[in-house]
């Protein structure tokens, strides 16, 4: 699955995707990541993904059987967009802070290397993304990596923190619902990012990404 914000112009044959490409086993298929690309390929991938399944899957278990008519409505399309666009960026934020931990964890590079690493990874995915309509919104990724202390994130959901709140604070749903999701839709944001977890776990080569002399796209 070539997964991309871009690809969520059609919501309801996107949700059809993602349910299929789950029941086929998602990422079991292990690729290694050895190289700042490679890298960058699973962040922008996965970020895309819980951003796609989270926002979308709260829109359809709201709206029910309605679920598709609702995309008709401009102004709706226009509240989901800006949604979206917050939703991915707090996970692409999220998940670069657990990556660069797990760098300083697995690797012998100081913070400023891994610094410079996760900076760079960053603006490649942000150019190839072309997310200069939500200014405000890349400043704060940018400043939240900037002041990373990498040695000091663990090895748990504690990096997860914006991806959660955003989900409540910005999808289009009226207030009291909200209010009354607020710690359902939460977990469950924090539950998509534990098989995430577990993969880069898995594939992840600190000392060969850290080592890698191949440029990052855009860097």
């Amino acid at each position: 699955m070539a997964a991309s914000w871009r690809t969520l112009a059609d919501p309801a044959g996107l949700w059809r995707a993602i349910c299929g490409y789950l029941a086929a086993g998602g990422w079991k298929r292990r690729t290694p990541i050895v190289d700042g690309d490679g890298l960058r390929r699973f962040l922008e991938s996965r970020s895309s993904f819980v951003t796609q399944i989270s926002l979308y899957g709260y829109l359809r278990t709201r709206a029910g059987l309605r679920y598709p008519e609702l995309f008709s409505n401009d102004e709706f399309a226009r509240e989901v967009d800006s949604a979206k666009w917050q939703m991915w960026l707090a996970c692409l934020s999220d998940l670069s802070v657990y990556a660069g931990g797990l760098l300083a964890r697995r690797s012998r590079a100081d913070n400023a290397s891994i610094a410079s690493l996760m900076g760079a990874t960053l603006e490649a995915i942000l150019a190839a993304n072309q997310t200069g309509k939500d200014a405000a919104g890349t400043d704060r990724v940018r400043a939240r990596l900037s002041q990373c202390d990498w040695a000091a994130v663990p090895d748990d959901a504690t990096a997860f923190s914006e991806s959660p709140r955003t989900l409540i604070e910005c999808a289009p749903i009226v207030e009291q619902l909200k209010q009354l999701d607020d710690t359902i839709v939460r977990n469950s944001v924090r539950f998509r990012w534990q098989q995430v977890r577990r993969e880069l776990r898995r594939d992840l080569d600190a000392e060969a990404v850290m080592a890698s002399a191949i440029p990052l796209p855009g860097a």
